[in-house]
């Protein structure tokens, strides 16, 4: 059996399984409502949500004649924490880097035209 965590990043790699989170993300929607912007069959959105309900991102329940899809709530929240742990990894200001090179370039560039060099 896979690992739960391989499971949802897998249904994450796809750009579609992504979008279809986030339109999930407004409300609750039937399985048809998901497939209409798609240029692709019915048939392949199922595919698409049974691999998101697998990971445990969506889930689905018939209403009468209609099948509906909701995003769960806490369903990345082992995701997330996983990638927590790379935050002491913070993106690099790199406006702030650039000041802090011209300035100890500068001073050491002052230190060489003291020294003659």
């Amino acid at each position: 059996m896979a690992d739960p965590l391989d499971t949802v990043f897998h249904a994450l790699a796809d750009p579609t399984r992504r979008r279809i989170l986030s339109m999930l993300l407004e409300d609750d929607m039937a399985v048809t409502d998901v497939a209409a912007p798609f240029e692709m069959s019915l048939a392949a959105i199922s595919k698409h949500l049974g691999i998101l309900t697998r990971a445990g991102l969506v889930s689905q329940e018939r209403r009468g004649r209609v099948k509906w899809c909701r995003l769960e709530p806490n369903a990345l929240r082992d995701a997330r924490i996983w990638m927590q742990s790379f935050g002491q990894f913070e993106a690099v200001n790199l406006d702030a880097f650039e000041r802090f090179l011209e300035i100890e370039l500068g001073a050491d560039k002052g230190e060489t035209d003291r020294k003659g060099g």
